[in-house]
């Protein structure tokens, strides 16, 4: 028995995918992508938060008060530099 040239024309299943996948150096790319990426957010999640008060400007978390002063760094009295006093008339640099 003979096979017809449609059998033959067509390649197997496993060439088919092959032909479709990337290279192998481009999925080890984005597997070591991936990988980082989970290393990355497991490190951030172990160590916390970086600031903790810190909250973006447009939104609140639950149960919190809404800040009237948008700027007020509270608890940060003090922190300027002294007003430099005049010096006397007369008096030595």
């Amino acid at each position: 028995m003979s096979s017809s040239s449609a059998d033959r024309s067509r390649p197997p299943l496993r060439q088919a995918v092959t032909r479709l996948l990337p290279a192998r150096s481009v999925i080890g790319f984005l597997a070591l992508l991936v990988v980082l990426g989970m290393l990355s957010y497991a490190a951030g999640t172990a160590v916390g938060p970086v600031a903790p008060g810190l909250h973006p400007a447009g939104g609140t978390r639950m149960g919190e008060s809404t800040p009237t002063d948008h700027g007020d760094m509270g608890g940060m009295h003090g922190m300027g530099a002294p007003a430099p006093r005049p010096a006397p008339v007369g008096a030595p640099r």
